[in-house]
């Protein structure tokens, strides 16, 4: 018979804490290669979704670590030196989830934003794979500015422009449609199947996605991802919550345009569904 932790006694909670702290310490942090952990001869590979603030990438996320070969919870603002650091990700993840068996395939992380790759050699690692999501700008900035209020919409604008433009130097640097997917959000609401697929394919999984996900302790934190109610619901919602924001042509102008770009450059250099 199983006791849940917080029935157990204080001293009893303080100890079973420090041994699965100890246990997933020793695991990961023995063998020195990035990659790897004790008492496991398969390497890890790194998941990473590429992409910008309110692009649904927190969606995009849940979908990605209900399959139980993934592990990921969000957003970790991590900053990655080296591959070494890959070691950090590995137990934030685990420590935060408590997955006492290590036996996925792939730990997940998402990066919105720009100075969190110190070092972008290892995205050429055969050990790397990236999924690139965009989403169009008009509802992107329009969401930027419903959970930035204190910002406008130039601060909006620069931020976008300026993220798109780091993920083209992204993509070109990775330069291979084996490790590199690109998806929108829009092709993630209207056309699941397609990208379900897509992900399968590309990361070799034994298991497929659907539109249900889990839904987990993090889901709705803010800092790790989505906190509106919809990314709690365990499913795709297909209609946007309403916004009542408008952005000036000129912004939109501009912000059009760099999409536009961006796209034309994900798409020669990464795999499309």
């Amino acid at each position: 018979m199983t006791i849940a932790l917080d029935r157990l006694p204080q001293s009893w909670q303080g100890l079973t804490h420090r041994l699965t702290y100890k246990y997933f310490q020793v695991r990961i942090d023995t063998p020195k290669d990035p990659y790897k952990i004790l008492f496991r001869p398969q390497p890890y590979q790194v998941l990473f979704i590429l992409s910008h603030m309110r692009s649904g990438s927190s969606l995009l996320t849940h979908i990605l670590n209900s399959n139980p070969e993934i592990i990921g919870f969000g957003e970790t603002h991590l900053v990655y030196e080296s591959e070494q650091d890959f070691k950090t990700l590995m137990f934030q993840l685990y420590w935060r989830l408590k997955d006492l068996n290590m036996n996925h395939k792939y730990i997940l992380d998402k990066v919105l934003h720009d100075q969190k790759f110190l070092d972008h050699s290892f995205l050429q690692s055969d050990a790397v794979k990236t999924i690139f999501l965009l989403r169009e700008p008009q509802r992107t900035l329009a969401s930027i500015l419903d959970i930035k209020p204190h910002q406008n919409e130039q601060h909006a604008l620069g931020y976008y422009t300026g993220r798109l433009a780091t993920l083209e130097s992204y993509a070109r640097l990775i330069n291979s449609k084996e490790k590199s997917l690109f998806i929108t959000h829009d092709q993630v609401l209207n056309q699941s199947q397609f990208v379900f697929n897509s992900l399968q394919s590309h990361l070799d999984t034994k298991t497929g996605f659907s539109e249900e996900y889990r839904v987990l302790k993090t889901t709705g934190t803010r800092g790790i991802g989505d906190s509106s109610e919809n990314i709690k619901a365990g499913k795709i919602i297909k209609q946007a919550r309403k916004l009542d924001i408008e952005i000036s042509d000129a912004v939109l102008t501009q912000a059009q345009k760099a999409y536009d770009r961006c796209y034309e450059t994900l798409s020669h250099y990464c795999h499309c569904i």
